[in-house]
């Protein structure tokens, strides 16, 4: 089964996608069907974030094959964007620290009634759009946790006052309120305790079990191992072929000096060409270069921007 009116099957094999500085992943082979949860797993710069967004449509991948809900990528990348949603992406989607947690929901509401819906429902009368946003935004915090009463300030405490697992369930709750078959959630357990850790985890296997299909970026999969009826399923990127065992170097006839002139050492131009083409095209590592914790693909994902084009 390809999707369920909730959930959407992610499948992937031979995936990668290419930018300027190389390959940020490759490889990947996956297959989880509607309303599994994918960790994917992976230390800083090894293209966790980059993935994401290729299996979102929001990235054009260089190798491989991909669906999303029985839709192939990058064929229907346009149809994959309108079933899956983004939560907690650095540079992509992510919360505005000057806005109150009121003002983000307001927006969200707005935009989703605006763009999120036929032109038929545009014209209901009023009192039953807003009665429906208010119903999709309610909705949307339960699931993810969040009560605005609970906040220092309510429903106007700004961002930048969230407690950094109040900020992921706002974020993942803003994802919600258009209904994806296919949420992904970037940087899951960063700067988390081993307590708050759990508590997102708790929510987002939550979210898997009531059909929506989960994809999380995370350093560590979920503690407990696969829970009862779940459908776990762990994405590791970042792995690397063992190095070839470098040649020993050919043995070299001494020459005798001369008396004339000082010797002058032959350049090799030869191996010096190899040795450039090697670090250009035979370097197949993920294409970011051990970047801080919580922007591991920031750049990566800018390069293949860059080459792909933004979708």
């Amino acid at each position: 089964m390809d999707s369920t009116p909730h959930g959407a099957a992610v499948t992937a094999a031979g995936f990668g996608l290419k930018g300027p500085r190389g390959w940020a992943f490759r490889n990947i082979d996956l297959t989880a069907g509607p309303g599994s949860l994918i960790a994917v797993q992976g230390p800083s710069g090894s293209g966790r974030t980059c993935l994401l967004l290729a299996l979102t449509g929001r990235m054009k991948p260089a190798e491989g094959t991909a669906e999303v809900g029985g839709l192939p990528l990058p064929k229907k990348m346009a149809a994959v964007r309108a079933v899956s949603a983004l939560a907690h992406v650095p540079g992509v989607a992510e919360l505005d620290p000057a806005l109150t947690v009121g003002e983000h929901l307001r927006e969200r509401a707005l935009l989703q009634g605006r763009f999120g819906g036929s032109l038929r429902a545009l014209l209901r009368p009023r009192r039953e759009r807003r009665a429906e946003a208010r119903a999709l935004v309610d909705g949307a915090l339960d699931a993810a946790g969040l009560d605005p009463e609970s906040l220092p300030k309510g429903i106007r405490t700004s961002v930048r006052d969230l407690e950094r697992l109040e900020a992921l369930r706002l974020s993942v709750a803003l994802a919600l309120v258009g209904g994806p078959r296919l949420l992904a959630v970037d940087d899951t357990d960063l700067k988390l305790s081993d307590e708050e850790r759990a508590a997102a985890w708790a929510m987002l296997r939550g979210l898997a079990a009531a059909g929506t299909t989960v994809l999380a970026v995370c350093s560590e999969p979920p503690e407990g191992g696969k829970a009862p009826g779940e459908e776990l399923v762990l994405v590791r990127t970042g792995d690397r072929p063992a190095p070839a065992p470098e040649k020993a170097a050919a043995p070299t006839t001494p020459v005798a000096p001369t008396d004339t002139a000082d010797p002058i050492e032959p350049i090799d131009p030869a191996g010096t060409a190899d040795a450039a083409d090697t670090a250009v095209e035979g370097d197949s590592r993920p294409a970011a270069d051990g970047r801080a914790e919580g922007h591991d693909d920031e750049e990566g994902a800018v390069d293949a921007f860059a080459e792909t084009g933004r979708a």
